[in-house]
């Protein structure tokens, strides 16, 4: 079968399609014919080898999140679920594949009316969307600031604070024409990417929800009001300096609190339960999947391209 692998780290160039042989379910997991494959800003975090010492290796098999039809099952796994339409999390290597294995706990099956490429766009994302704002403490009223709200973790929780009752929801992007469709999916003010912009935005956040991370972390938790919380779900812009911890000293007295937050730590049944429901939200129009655009599978080097370039409003999604 075509699967992509990461042949040296660093940009898109280094992915490379590849023959292997097809993965076998082992007791406990199914084989699943992939019809969309997810995209996301963690499989660029390990190809640029951002993750090595996490254990990753050059010819790391990408994906972790497909959409497809179960075509055998290992032992332990019920028969019934062969022909299935299903979503499944595959830990963080084997998806970009014709063919992916995951444990039958990781699977859900796809309700009517949800395509394979709307499931891997709001599988993974909808999950860390939902929790971040657990972690925070979101309670109606508060108002909300998204670091980077373009990509499908973004466009998730502005739907989620503005449906569950923020007073304001404000967003950093990088164009007015991103601004606009982010406003369309609940957003109440737009800031450029450094946080400006939005004369009549709120002067303080009860709440930021951060993908970027980076050099200007510090400058966005100075935006937090006292007892702000600020969470961090992603590092697609590179590492926080060193020394960012200074900002919340140097606010001593305005309680703040800032937290990492990856949904590995939620308990796998809690994952589920969050994702049917969004699943189900999603296929009666309540929540809006963004899809970027379709590529097949031997075009991820262009999907990466774009991710690196920012151009990718929603997921980018790859089918075999």
């Amino acid at each position: 079968m075509k699967a992509v692998v990461i042949r040296t780290f660093g940009g898109p160039d280094g992915l490379e399609v590849v023959d292997v042989p097809a993965p076998v379910p082992a007791p406990g997991q199914v084989q699943i014919a992939t019809e969309a494959i997810g995209v996301g800003g963690v499989d660029a975090v390990i190809r640029r080898g951002t993750f090595a010492a996490y254990g990753f290796r050059e010819g790391h098999l990408l994906g972790s999140e497909v959409a497809g039809r179960v075509t055998a099952v290992g032992e332990g796994v019920d028969a019934s679920w062969i022909g299935r339409r299903v979503w499944a999390f595959t830990g963080l290597s084997g998806g970009y594949a014709e063919q992916a294995v995951a444990a039958i706990e990781d699977v859900l099956a796809l309700p009517d009316g949800l395509t394979a490429a709307a499931a891997v766009t709001l599988g993974g994302s909808g999950v860390v969307a939902h929790f971040a704002l657990d972690r925070a403490r979101f309670t109606p009223g508060d108002t909300v600031l998204v670091r980077g709200a373009a990509g499908s973790i973004g466009i998730t929780a502005v739907q989620l604070a503005a449906r569950e009752g923020a007073s304001a929801v404000a967003v950093t992007t990088s164009s007015v024409e991103r601004g606009a469709r982010l406003r369309d999916l609940g957003a109440t003010h737009v800031l450029d990417r450094s946080g400006e912009g939005g004369p009549d935005a709120p002067a303080g956040f009860d709440v930021v929800i951060d993908v970027v991370g980076g050099r200007q972390l510090p400058f966005f938790l100075d935006k937090l009001n006292s007892n702000g919380r600020y969470i961090a779900v992603g590092v697609v812009g590179g590492q926080p300096p060193a020394d960012f911890g200074m900002r919340l000293m140097d606010a001593f007295r305005r309680s703040l609190s800032f937290a990492t937050f990856s949904s590995d730590t939620v308990p796998r049944a809690d994952r589920q339960a969050v994702r049917s429901s969004q699943f189900a939200d999603a296929a009666h129009g309540d929540l809006r999947t963004v899809v970027h655009e379709v590529l097949s599978l031997d075009q991820a080097v262009r999907a990466h391209r774009e991710m690196d370039a920012g151009e990718v409003f929603g997921r980018v999604v790859l089918a075999p």
